[in-house]
């Protein structure tokens, strides 16, 4: 046996040799043994190319259209599955592709009975004895779609077909919940037929000014375009065509002939003018119920001018006015016995009240002065009372648009210093990113992880600082990870006024008092929005869902127009008599998604006025000529391929 070698027996002989191809070579002598040579480049040779087709699977399966059946969903996943397993455990080795053979002959109406017991079985086994997430997540992915879409498995296995409304649909146009006719007014804008486009939107959505400056724009979610580049900028189309043609300045669209059928609407936001709207435009005689002094509803009393100008809305709402015989009667808070009065004289009743109380967090200092909900804040905003928070720290809890809106406002009311408190992590809150950063980008410090505790208050009852616990993020809990409190001191924020942005309620007292049924403080209705046990009597939006977004409490509004005219005996269509332009063939060069700019934090801080701008007559071109026209060359050409309602 040789002696063991001390490092003194031991010669080192390292040399470094960098090639072109960055290679490096690395000599080590130990007794006899020697190591070879290492390189830099990477084993596998096409790594680095796979992460550009990743990218575009990605960017495929971001863009999956609207109404395939869940089941081909599912097959995708199952085979990126298979495509990923190395091979060296059988439950996913094997597995997976014996899971992926049964799905397909349920896919195909092929499947015998008790097949998918024979998939749950097989789906459990791999979940349970593969090796790594690559097995058990695929096994885990497909047991989840088996009870998400057990009714549509049910089908094709007995039914031999899939369930009624299964079939791919035009995107941009399903997924906005007013089904506006985007790739006509794209088109239309194309030609430089503003007013056209704007009349084409009002077709379905009587407040384009509104949807081109605050929508969400769900319609660009799957758009198609995504597969080349990006999504089409629809809401920056929009903007350009309300910007070159306001909406009370081009003619109504035709209605039709006096009904002499009577129609309240209760509540004067998005939900119920749309509602309005469209029952005047249908020739009912309509009368609207305002408790505040101006009509908007959330749009006015609750979205910061800067935001949406109010001459904006007001654009808007004068042109939606005109569509027919549509009365105004502001300012009449409306209790159980002026309901009881409303439901008895009218034909009909739509009550749309939105969702316009502030909640409250139960802690210790909550009625402090300089507590305030954010939701009263805004609204005072919107009836001209602005604050003055000169040289005050301000705080606003919570994650969503509401505290954005507040933290912003308050820069613009002159607060010294404006931080955002949540619970949560950033990228966690529900407000827009882009709400986020532009409240960033004006000074507001984001606090993340930090649950308020309580509110400390001086001697003459004035808050002087929010207390927090400090949080660590734990697991997912519906859909997203919560928050757990962490084993570490409470901290202090100082400040003067503590804003309180957690959500919003349904004022639901006096239409409780009048007999409507409520579940957890929104009013109950059947999916056409008739109110539960209330003959004529419908409700929709925020009050009806709990608080959404404008383009859904539209949605709303447009599907109660339809019903109640459907109520009121009556059938009746509504054109628009614009005529499409004719598509081209479509640019497939892959191009930028032109954004609608913003003017400079520093400077719009400062004031009121809209933050954004428009887009250039070169840039709504470019921007135009980037839509795929899937209503000529797509799914919109088949039977069932489009979602209007005429």
């Amino acid at each position: 046996m040789k002696a063991a070698l001390s490092p003194a027996d031991v010669e080192y002989t390292v040399s470094f040799n960098v090639s072109p191809a960055e290679r490096v070579r690395a000599f080590t002598s130990i007794g006899e043994m020697n190591v070879a040579e290492l390189s830099r480049a990477p084993r596998a040779k096409d790594d680095a190319s796979v992460g550009t087709v990743v990218e575009r699977f990605m960017r495929r399966v971001e863009a999956t259209p609207p109404g395939d059946c869940p089941l081909s969903t599912q097959l995708s996943l199952l085979q990126a599955g298979i495509a990923q397993t190395c091979g060296k455990c059988v439950p996913c080795r094997d597995g997976l592709p014996q899971l992926a053979r049964l799905l397909e002959s349920v896919l195909a109406c092929e499947a015998e009975e008790g097949v998918l017991e024979r998939m749950r079985q097989l789906a459990a086994m791999i979940q349970a004895t593969s090796d790594c997430a690559i097995g058990y997540e695929a096994a885990n992915a497909f047991l989840d779609g088996m009870d998400a879409f057990a009714a549509e498995y049910e089908s094709h296995v007995h039914e031999g077909r899939c369930q009624a409304g299964v079939g791919q649909t035009l995107p941009c146009e399903t997924l906005c919940p007013a089904h506006v006719n985007v790739p006509a007014y794209i088109a239309l804008v194309a030609e430089g037929r503003c007013a056209d486009a704007v009349n084409m939107v009002r077709k379905d959505n009587p407040f384009p000014t509104a949807c081109a400056f605050v929508c969400e724009h769900p319609c660009e979610e799957r758009c198609r375009r995504i597969l080349i580049d990006a999504p089409v900028n629809i809401r920056g189309i929009k903007k350009y065509a309300v910007d070159h043609a306001p909406a009370d300045h081009i003619p109504s669209l035709p209605r039709s002939v006096d009904t002499a059928r009577t129609v309240a609407v209760v509540g004067g936001g998005p939900s119920g003018l749309t509602c309005a709207y469209f029952l005047a435009r249908m020739g009912h005689r309509v009368t609207v119920f305002e408790a505040r002094e101006q009509l908007g509803g959330m749009m006015r009393y609750g979205i910061p001018a800067y935001r949406f100008p109010r001459e904006r809305l007001d654009q808007d709402i004068r042109g939606l006015l005109e569509a027919g015989t549509i009365t105004v009667r502001c300012g009449e808070e409306i209790d159980a016995a002026r309901m009881r009065d409303i439901a008895g004289f009218y034909h009909a009743v739509y009550v749309a009240i939105g969702a316009q109380g502030g909640k409250t967090l139960r802690m210790e200092g909550a009625d402090a002065k300089g507590v305030m909900s954010a939701v009263e804040m805004l609204g005072r905003i919107g009836d001209g009372d602005y604050p003055d928070f000169t040289g005050k720290r301000v705080v606003v809890v919570g994650g969503g648009n509401v505290a954005m809106d507040c933290a912003r406002t308050s820069v613009r009311a002159g607060a010294a210093e404006v931080t955002v408190v949540y619970r949560r992590r950033k990228e966690d809150m529900t407000a827009l990113p882009t709400e986020v950063e532009a409240a960033i980008a004006e000074g507001v410090e984001m606090t993340v992880l930090m649950a308020p505790d309580s509110i400390e208050v001086d001697e003459e009852g004035n808050c002087t600082a929010l207390v927090v616990q400090p949080q660590m993020i734990g697991p997912v809990k519906r859909g997203r990870p919560a928050p757990v409190a962490a084993r570490k001191p409470k901290e202090r924020i100082k400040a003067d006024v503590v804003l309180i942005a957690v959500g919003q309620d349904v004022l639901s007292a006096p239409f409780e008092a009048f007999g409507m049924q409520t579940t957890w403080g929104c009013f109950n209705a059947d999916e056409m929005l008739r109110a539960e046990g209330m003959e004529g009597v419908f409700v929709g939006g925020d009050c009806q869902t709990g608080p959404s977004t404008v383009i859904n409490a539209i949605a709303a509004g447009k599907v109660a127009a339809r019903n109640i005219d459907e109520y009121l005996g009556y059938h009746h269509t509504l054109d628009c008599d614009i005529d499409i332009p004719v598509p081209v063939a479509n640019d497939r060069t892959p191009t930028g998604r032109v954004e609608v700019e913003e003017r400079p934090a520093r400077e719009r801080k400062l004031d009121y006025r809209a933050v954004e701008g428009g887009m250039s007559k070169e840039e709504m071109l470019q921007e135009c000529r980037r839509c795929l026209r899937c209503d000529h060359f797509g799914c919109g050409v088949l039977d069932e391929g489009r979602v209007q309602h005429d």
